[in-house]
């Protein structure tokens, strides 16, 4: 991955649940796509995590609080916050994603929550 790319372009061309693009000693970019009707999945990181949603509609619940998302918004999740995203839309909620520090293995690639899901319990 070049260090100077269209990142918009990037996420909204991506149809993987989860891919890295790249990964740093103290930060990440990760790229996601969430169908219609589905979601992330309630979760909690040890990281800070900012999401930039780049197509499609969708809810952000942080510590049970929803708010609506859409293209060109930003959604900053502070590392112990309990959330989730939910795809409300008919089409794929496209996003981008950074963690810092990094969050996932560089390389990683899920093309679905559930292959996400089965890594995770391994």
């Amino acid at each position: 991955m070049e260090l100077n790319c269209n990142i918009f372009k990037l996420a909204k061309e991506n149809n993987f649940f989860r891919k890295e693009i790249i990964t740093g000693k103290n930060s990440q970019v990760v790229l996601m796509s969430i169908p219609p009707a589905g979601e992330i999945g309630e979760e909690v990181h040890d990281v800070d995590q900012t999401l930039v949603f780049v197509s499609g509609r969708g809810e952000a619940i942080l510590e049970d609080k929803i708010t609506a998302v859409g293209e060109g918004d930003l959604t900053f999740v502070p590392a112990g916050t309990k959330h989730n995203f939910k795809n409300t839309g008919s089409n794929e909620l496209k996003l981008f994603t950074l963690y810092a520090p990094p969050e996932h293995p560089p390389g990683t690639i899920h093309k679905t929550k559930a292959e996400a899901e089965a890594e995770e319990h391994d």
